[in-house]
Formats: structure tokens, C-alpha cells, sequence
């Protein structure tokens, strides 16, 4: 008969007594070991002695004999004890323990009869006890909203899972290792800023008691970044937490990860070779290291290399397996104009004909449009649904309008435009990357134009730094949230955040 919660929790708690009773300490201490479980797999060899530590995470009683699995975050070990072996006092200790427990041991590696490398322990530690059942018996959580809340759960009992944050790890090292080795330094800006500028965004706001200060937490670095070139930093970068007071959705949370740097005497050309050069070295980590990796994630499956000597590309799959899409990263990437992809997905005529025939052909081409935006953020939301939302393959948006981009520098064939570029891949922008604008007479009036009647959202210590100079530079954002979701084929940018932000849960 299956034990209810209560029971099990009832029975953990009467072993935890029992253990106490017998002097042992529940919660242990600390235990030295050989190395990872992983270290004494790659280090197996019959005869040789490790100590390994992890959980629980399945046991086989074969009476006087038990075979159990143990596991850390580096993979899993069978261990063999055996009561002749460990004797009675050690036995009457592993007989309180249960799936979920944290355990230390000593062991001398043989194989089975089966080929499964194995520890055979001599000495027994417990290093904590579990007061709770892990979920599904270590099937993993199977309610979504349940994997979002209690992560630490579904990185126990999920391998899928914590591959995808294992990787996310891997591409926040390797962006970093790629920058460094080009000559950028990584910097440090305010969180907390009294002017919350660098982007068009509902910030979230607080208080400074001490200083009687309202502040913001920052939307982007940008404009502190750029106060490092004024200040003769040439190539600056940083990864940093941005926060916006905005919609949740497939593609955004209000706390996100973004990667910004700076170089001066580039422009916007050259940072699209950097971005293209680092996003390829980052998604060829990846494919290294997905030489061992485990079975793939059942809602975010990472995408595969088609082979080696291919070109690359990595196909996106269902929880069934079933391609579901391929993307090419194959170098070099496609480059087009803003105008021009509209004029091949909105017709050629489209920037032509009259503010209000725009509209109309919007509607035709079912593309909502709201009556208060302006003629420039028609054409945007035409671009996004039928440009942005269809490219799957990187593509390198160049020469935007002047009003999406006021931070950049215009274009000096074409003043309506701005020299910049966005980075499209699989349906969503990746990467925006720009001439940077250093003139800070016409920043002054782009940033006034943007703030409207609220002036003083314009950062007069940003406007003050630029009137010192800052050398002609590029530079770019990529989002470190959305370049995993690329690299790990998941659906949801909660899949790729360890800690999504959630309502709270509704206690009853």
C-alpha cells in the first residue's frame, strides 16, 4: 500500500530520532573526497581507492548485500556495501538512511558481472539527512510552474535540466574568455542610478532613506559604459543584471542577463564581425562539450551539430525527438538593409505611398496596428512580424531609422537612417550593435526628443561626460538569456534562468 506525504514525512522524522539516538550527527560535517563522482569514473580502475560524496539516488536490496547509486552534479556511481564488510553498527546506520540523503565513502573499485564500475565501501559517513521525499521518486517535477519554483528539485532530479544551466555556465565563460583574449576589460557600473537611462523602458523605482534619493534599478549600462571611453578606456565590456518594469512572456522576464561592451575607433561594421566571430566560437564550446552529455531536455532539447565536418548548423527537436527546425550558423552571415526587408515583405512601394496607406496595407497584411503609434512604429511592427518573427537564420538588420536607435550615429549618405545593426536569430533579436553617437549637441536633442515633456529623465552628467570628448566608437548588447535559449533549444526564457520571477504562491 503507497504511503501518503504525511506518513512518509512521519517516518523520515522517526528516523532522524533513531539516528540521534545512536550518537549520529544528522547533518554531519565536512568530508574530504578523491575528487567529483565524475573524477572516479574517468579514474576507474580495479584495485584503486576513492572517496566520493552525493546522494542517494536509488537502492537495491539484495538482503545481506545492497547495491546503491550515488550521485552528484557531476554524474553518478554505483557503490556496493555489504554487512561483513562494514559491520553491524555502520549497517543499523544505513538501514535510517533513505533515497535523498547525502552520504560520504570510502570504497576500492571492481567491476560487476554486468561491466558496472563500483565502489565497494568500506567506511560509511552521512553527511545529511533529507527531511523530505524528492519528487516522482527522482523522475523529476512534472508540473511546470513547480519546476520554476523549487529549482533546486528539479536540478536534483532532473539531468536534463541542469545540462541546459551547465551550458548556459559554458557560454557565459567562453563570451568571457573570447572578449579577454581581444584586448576588452571587464568592468563594473551602478546598479542603482538616478536616472534610469541607456534605453526606452519602464524602470522599477525605489528609495534612498539615507540620502532622501529616489533611484532606479538600471535598464541598461550603456550610458555608464560610456563614460569609460570618455575616461580613455578604449575596449570595455560587461555582463551585467538589467531590470524592466515590463510584460512577462516567452521571450522576457524583468530580470535578465545582458552583455555589453565597447571599442573605441569601431564602428558598427566591426562590432558584426566580433559578434558573429564570438557567437560561433561560443556555439563550438558548446558542440565540444556535448560529446558526454546526458539525454536531452524533455521541454528544452538542446539542438544538435549535424555532423563535425558540416557546416554549422544545429537542429532544434521536440520532446519526441522530431526535428522541428534547423539553423545555420555557418559563416559569413547575411547582411540587409531595414528598408530593403520591408520592401520584400511589405511591397516595393511601401515607403512611397502615404502615412494612412501604410496603415491599410498593414491591416491587409495582418499586422496589428494601434491608432496611436506613429507612422516610423508602423513600419516596426510590420518589420517584426513579418521580418524579425520569420528569420530563423542570422541576419545582420542594417540602417534602421533614426527614431528606434536615438543613441547612434547617422548615417552620413542617408540621414534618416542610423549606423547600426540588429542580430536576428530564430525569430528574436539577439544582438543590437551600433556606431556609437559622440556628438553630444545632437545626443542632447535625441535624448530630449525621446524624454518629450519628461526632461528630466535626460542624464545631464552622461550629456556633461560626452562634452569632454568621447573617441568615435561601436558597440553592442547580446542577450545572454536569449543566446542559451539558441544554444539549448528551449522554449521559455524560464528555462534558461535558474530563478524566474514568479507570482507568489497563494498559501490556502
Amino acid at each position: 500500500m503507497e504511503q501518503t506525504e504525511s506518513e512518509l514525512l512521519a517516518l523520515r522524522r522517526e528516523k532522524l530520532a533513531a539516528l540521534e539516538k545512536l550518537g549520529v550527527a544528522p547533518f554531519g560535517a565536512a568530508f574530504e573526497t578523491s575528487g567529483d563522482i565524475a573524477h572516479a569514473r574517468e579514474k576507474f580502475a580495479e584495485g584503486a581507492s576513492f572517496r566520493i560524496a552525493g546522494r542517494i539516488s536509488a537502492h537495491r536490496d539484495m538482503g545481506k548485500s545492497h547495491f546503491v547509486d550515488l550521485k552528484d552534479a557531476s554524474g553518478r556511481m554505483q557503490i556496493y556495501l555489504q554487512a561483513k564488510e562494514l559491520g553491524a553498527e555502520a549497517m543499523e546506520i544505513f538501514k535510517l538512511l533513505d533515497l535523498g540523503d547525502f552520504i560520504g565513502v570510502e570504497g576500492t573499485c571492481f567491476t560487476t558481472k554486468t561491466g558496472e564500475p563500483t565502489l565497494k565501501v568500506h567506511e560509511l559517513e552521512l553527511l545529511a539527512k533529507s527531511l523530505r521525499p524528492l519528487p516522482e521518486k527522482w523522475h523529476g517535477l512534472q508540473d511546470i510552474e513547480a519546476r520554476y519554483r523549487q529549482r533546486y528539485l528539479d536540478l536534483v532530479t532532473n539531468d536534463q535540466s541542469r545540462a541546459v544551466f551547465t551550458k548556459r555556465f559554458v557560454i557565459v565563460r567562453e563570451i568571457r574568455r573570447f572578449l579577454e583574449d581581444r584586448g576588452f576589460v571587464e568592468v563594473e557600473t551602478p546598479m542603482l542610478q538616478s536616472v534610469a537611462g541607456g534605453a526606452a523602458a519602464e524602470p522599477f523605482a525605489t528609495h534612498h532613506k539615507a540620502l532622501g534619493l529616489d533611484l532606479y534599478l538600471r535598464i541598461a549600462p550603456e550610458l555608464y559604459l560610456k563614460r569609460l571611453l570618455v575616461g580613455g578606456f578604449n575596449k570595455v565590456f560587461e555582463l551585467n543584471r538589467n531590470f524592466r518594469n515590463e510584460g512577462i512572456s516567452r521571450k522576457h522576464n524583468p530580470e535578465f542577463t545582458m552583455l555589453e561592451a565597447y571599442w573605441a575607433y569601431a564602428d558598427f561594421e566591426k562590432i558584426a564581425d566580433l559578434v558573429e566571430e564570438m557567437i560561433c566560437h561560443v556555439a563550438e564550446a558548446i558542440i565540444a562539450m556535448e560529446g558526454g552529455a546526458p539525454a536531452t531536455p524533455e521541454r528544452a532539447r538542446p539542438p544538435r551539430r549535424v555532423n563535425s565536418s558540416s557546416p554549422l548548423q544545429f537542429q532544434h527537436r521536440d520532446a519526441e525527438g522530431n526535428v522541428t527546425r534547423t539553423i545555420n550558423l555557418t559563416r559569413p552571415w547575411r547582411r540587409a538593409r531595414y528598408h530593403d526587408l520591408v520592401r520584400e515583405a511589405a511591397d516595393a512601394d511601401w515607403f512611397e505611398i502615404s502615412s494612412e496607406q501604410r496603415r491599410e496595407r498593414a491591416k491587409d497584411l495582418d499586422v496589428e496596428i494601434l491608432p496611436q503609434l506613429a507612422d516610423f512604429e508602423v513600419t516596426q511592427h510590420v518589420f517584426e512580424k513579418l521580418v524579425e518573427e520569420k528569420t530563423f537564420d542570422p541576419l545582420f538588420v542594417t540602417h534602421c531609422p533614426k527614431e528606434l536607435v536615438p543613441l547612434a550615429k547617422q548615417n552620413r549618405q542617408q540621414p534618416e537612417v542610423v549606423d547600426v545593426y540588429e542580430l536576428i536569430i530564430n525569430g528574436v533579436e539577439i544582438s543590437p550593435g551600433y556606431t556609437e553617437l559622440n556628438d553630444p549637441v545632437t545626443q542632447r536633442r535625441r535624448l530630449l526628443e525621446q524624454a518629450g515633456e519628461e526632461t528630466q529623465k535626460v542624464d545631464e552628467d552622461f550629456l556633461l561626460a560626452l562634452e569632454h570628448g568621447m573617441p568615435p566608437a561601436g558597440g553592442f548588447g547580446l542577450g545572454i538569456d536569449r543566446l542559451t535559449m539558441l544554444l539549448t533549444g528551449a522554449e521559455s526564457i524560464r528555462d534558461v534562468i535558474l530563478f524566474p520571477l514568479l507570482k507568489p504562491k497563494r498559501v490556502t
